[in-house]
């Protein structure tokens, strides 16, 4: 009877109060959660928001610069969960990592882009042909990469692909030594207005924008309540960022430690929006998988149905 009471907390549509009983109202058996992030998001966003205040439990942060090391962290079980794009996520759930989505957001696609710098010749994709570019193995900026190259009739093997770090990269690009790079925000929008860079293949139509809270199935059974709350908060948060932008960018700005512009580029061009996951966000994810397999990134075909915990839908979107 208990199990099916918490089945039903788990999946209706609730207030946080209600449905966190006992776990976070407890105070003698605090949870930890070990929330892993990228530079300019969740720890940024919530404490901007004034989430972070009064949480029935404690939170331990890890940044990452990209979503590759956050996966090998997942995968070690270093950290319970983190935010990760669609591709980043296939890449290491092909790898055997024992890790789930359990809430998605869809993103503006145009920061994750290919760039260059401000002076290069490069003006399409197919301009790219036997050229070099910079990127994380598996990133978004990777898969955006294949994408546009698809667009202009290329393949990987016509171009020099490097698998660096985004600092590293942004570094080869100013030096000239790659010729183009393949990231994303806020480092496309940190290049675009500090000058060093201009936008050579945005990913509007290449990429769906879709990212997403990935837990370890360790968490997803043991931390399943406090994951509720703090993706709760999240949205909350991303709607009052949205309501509040001028000073939210001015916060998120200090919090990260950009200029003011760059910050207040990126997340309004991100117009981020966090829903349930439903039939079109599986849908993406599949196709998004069938084309690494496609492109020899993965080696088996990936039911991406698996990789989700829906548990956690509100039932509004």
């Amino acid at each position: 009877m208990l199990r099916r009471q918490f089945h039903h907390l788990l999946t209706a549509s609730v207030a946080a109060s209600s449905f966190l009983s006992p776990v976070l109202t407890h105070a003698q058996s605090r949870v930890l959660l070990r929330a892993g992030d990228q530079k300019g998001g969740l720890q940024a966003l919530l404490d901007a928001a004034g989430e972070l205040k009064n949480l029935p439990y404690d939170i331990k942060w890890s940044e990452f610069p990209a979503a590759a090391p956050l996966a090998e962290a997942l995968n070690a079980n270093a950290v319970d969960f983190g935010p990760i794009g669609d591709a980043p996520l296939l890449f290491t759930l092909a790898a055997g990592s024992r890790v789930k989505a359990f809430a998605v957001s869809r993103s503006d696609a145009y920061g994750t882009a290919v760039l260059v710098a401000p002076n290069s010749p490069l003006k399409t994709a197919a301009d790219l042909k036997g050229k070099s570019i910079a990127t994380n193995r598996g990133s978004i900026g990777h898969f955006v990469t294949l994408k546009a190259l698809e667009s202009a009739g290329l393949k990987a093997e016509d171009v020099q692909l490097r698998f660096i770090p985004p600092a590293d990269a942004k570094l080869a690009l100013t030096q000239g030594s790659v010729d183009a790079w393949a990231t994303w925000e806020p480092y496309t929008a940190l290049a675009e207005t500090s000058g060093h860079a201009r936008v050579l293949v945005n990913g509007r139509g290449l990429w769906t924008g879709l990212s997403y809270l990935a837990a370890t199935d360790a968490a997803l059974a043991e931390k399943a309540t406090v994951l509720q709350d703090f993706k709760e908060r999240v949205e909350r948060a991303q709607v009052w960022s949205y309501k509040n932008a001028k000073p939210f960018g001015q916060s998120l700005a200090r919090i990260i430690g950009i200029p003011a512009d760059a910050a207040q580029l990126q997340f309004e061009r991100r117009a981020t929006r966090w829903q349930d996951i439903d039939a079109q966000v599986i849908a993406d994810q599949q196709r998004t998988a069938d084309f690494y397999l496609a492109a020899g990134l993965i080696k088996q075909r990936l039911d991406v149905r698996a990789t989700f915990d829906t548990r956690f839908n509100t039932g509004k979107a």
